[in-house]
C-alpha cells in the first residue's frame, strides 16, 4: 500500500512540476526574470537566458529523479515503520481492536 501511495505521489510531483513550469512560461515570468538579471548584470554581462538553465526537459528530468528517489525512500520508511510497530506490539502486547455488532 505504501508503495502505491508513493508512486502516486511521484506522479503528482512530476505532473505538478511540469504544470508549474508551463504556467511560469505562459505568464512570462521567465522573460521578466531574464530582463531583471540582464539589468542587474549590466550590458557587459551579456544576455542571461533562464530557460537555458531550467528548460522543460531539465525540470521534468529532475522531478522524475526526485520522484524515483522519493518512491524508494518512502517504501523503505514504511517497511521500517511496520517492522518497528510489530516489534513494539509484540513486546507490550499490542492493542486489541475488535469490531462488534451491538
Amino acid at each position: 500500500m505504501a508503495f502505491l501511495l508513493s508512486v502516486a505521489l511521484g506522479i503528482v510531483t512530476v505532473v505538478a512540476s511540469i504544470v508549474l513550469w508551463t504556467t511560469l512560461d505562459i505568464t512570462g515570468i521567465f522573460d521578466r526574470v531574464n530582463d531583471l538579471l540582464t539589468e542587474i548584470a549590466g550590458s557587459e554581462g551579456g544576455a542571461f537566458d533562464l530557460r537555458a538553465y531550467a528548460s522543460l526537459g531539465q525540470v521534468a528530468s529532475f522531478a522524475t529523479i526526485i520522484a524515483v528517489v522519493n518512491v524508494v525512500l518512502l517504501t523503505a520508511l514504511a517497511m521500517l515503520s511496520a517492522v518497528l510497530y510489530n516489534i513494539s506490539a509484540t513486546l507490550v502486547g499490542g492493542i486489541g481492536v475488535t469490531l462488534t455488532d451491538d
